[in-house]
């Protein structure tokens, strides 16, 4: 007959799951080789931020990734928060321009 109007549906787990782009991947596996590499990403915040007209979002995740660098030095935690499935690792993986230079091999 008839389908109760009230039936709860399923949600799925996507929302379990994070959404790592290959670049992303590359840059957190040169990350391991190569720790000292983390200074890159502060060089990026620190010339991004001297721009002028930056997306509202573009400056949270600059905020984000210097709360983490300056929470901790340790390449492991910092690849667990970039990963993380949460309001700080979703927003830093948005804006992969910070992490611009970093595969780059001519930066020691």
């Amino acid at each position: 007959m008839y389908k109760p109007r009230h039936q709860t549906r399923t949600r799925s787990s996507k929302a379990d799951t994070v959404t790592v782009s290959p670049f992303i991947g590359e840059v957190l596996a040169e990350l391991q080789r190569a720790p000292h590499k983390v200074k890159i990403i502060q060089d990026n915040c620190d010339h991004y931020k001297t721009q002028i007209h930056l997306k509202r979002g573009f400056l949270t995740a600059i905020e984000r990734i210097e709360l983490v660098l300056i929470i901790d030095n340790d390449i492991d935690r910092i690849t667990q928060q970039i990963l993380a499935n949460d309001y700080i690792g979703n927003r830093i993986r948005r804006y992969p321009l910070l992490f611009r230079g970093i595969l780059d091999n001519n930066y020691t």
